[in-house]
Formats: structure tokens, sequence, C-alpha cells
């Protein structure tokens, strides 16, 4: 089993101060940044690009956790990649050689994770779980901070810990959306060893007791 792992997201940081919000992350003694890469295609909103990673790279030590919320995610790895993404997710959904486009990210250097959303079964993630780092189950819908935990994706991830340990396999399994003291707690217990948290971690009064908790 995996050391359970915080890594906020840098959506719910300040945009404008982006390294500033990096180092508030690695000043709370976290090794993570979870970096929500949204096209306005297969998501409604626009975030960054690889320029952004790239400029934020040299001045962090935190591994960056890239989640490309992309269309067409095949075109824009190799990019990433070279920005200075460790881990590189992508999502089920598309139409693309997903299987393809994994062994890819592991070429240029980096863990690949899958990625699925709160309406897709845990089914169509399963037939990549041999091929990848991580495997990240939206709790919210993608798209913008501060949403609600969906609940129903529990189960999915009672049954990723399930294969992961029928298999012998080792995948993180990540959880983003809606994370707070309470749902991290009910993923945690579903088999979770990575939190994504956003709004709940910078909100957090004592980020210290926030990320005890949270990982404890």
């Amino acid at each position: 089993m995996h050391r359970p792992l915080l890594a906020p997201s840098l959506l719910a940081g300040n945009h404008a101060r982006l390294a500033e919000s990096l180092a508030v992350i690695e000043n709370a003694g976290l090794e993570w940044v979870h970096l929500d890469i949204m096209d306005g295609h297969f998501v409604p909103n626009l975030t960054w690009g690889p320029q952004t990673l790239a400029d934020l790279r040299p001045g962090s030590k935190l591994f960056f956790d890239t989640h490309l919320m992309l269309s067409n995610p095949h075109r824009h790895i190799d990019a990433f990649a070279k920005a200075g993404a460790q881990l590189i997710s992508i999502h089920v959904e598309p139409d693309y050689d997903v299987r393809g486009t994994l062994r890819r990210i592991r070429e240029l250097g980096c863990q690949a994770g899958i990625a699925f959303n709160p309406d897709i079964p845990a089914e169509r993630v399963e037939p990549f779980l041999d091929e990848v780092d991580l495997v990240l189950a939206m709790t919210v819908f993608p798209g913008f901070g501060g949403q609600s935990f969906i609940p129903e994706v529990l189960p999915k991830i009672e049954k990723l810990a399930a294969w992961r340990d029928k298999r012998g396999l080792s995948y993180r399994i990540e959880v983003d959306g809606g994370v707070n003291l309470e749902t991290g707690r009910r993923c945690r217990n579903a088999g979770t060893d990575t939190l994504v948290a956003g709004s709940a971690f910078f909100k957090a009064a004592d980020k210290a007791s926030f990320i005890r908790e949270l990982t404890a």
C-alpha cells in the first residue's frame, strides 16, 4: 500500500501569483502539486499551457502531477513532458489511441496516469491498469473548482483497489473534486492513497493540521 499523499490543486491558488501558491504548498511540507490543464473543449474552462509549467518548474522542487483534460491529449504530451511534468494523466473518454499515448508518456520519462469522469464506469479504465502508475477517479465533473463531492464514485474506488490487489499491481488511486476532511476520509476508506484538494487546502487556517488529518 502506498504512503498517503496530498496533492493540492494549483487551480485553487492565486493565478496572478502561481509561484507563490507553489511556495505555500512546498512550505507546508508537501511533495506533490496537482496541475489541471483544461482546453475549453473537453471541459468548459481554460487554464494553462506548457509554457506556464516551464516557467514554474525551475523555482519548485514539487512533483508536477499533471492532469490533461483535453480532447486531444496525444498531441500535447511531448510539450508537457518537456515543460517539466513528472506524471501525466490522460482521460479515457475522448476518441484517440489511449494505450499508445500512455506508452509515449513513459517513453518521455514521465509516469503515466489514466483518468475518468464520475459518469464513466470503472471498467472503462480496466484494460489499461497494467500500463499506468496512477488511476484518477474524478469525484466531480471537471472544469471548475469548489464543486460538491459525488459519493457515487466511492464504489468505483473500491473496485480499483480490489483489482490492484488481485492483480498484484502498484498504481496509485487518486481522487479529485470536492475533497475535504470528511470526503477525504471516505475516499481513504474506499482505497484512495492520493488526494487532490484545492479550495479546502488553500482555505485551511491550520494547514499542518489539515494535512495530518487528511493523510493519517
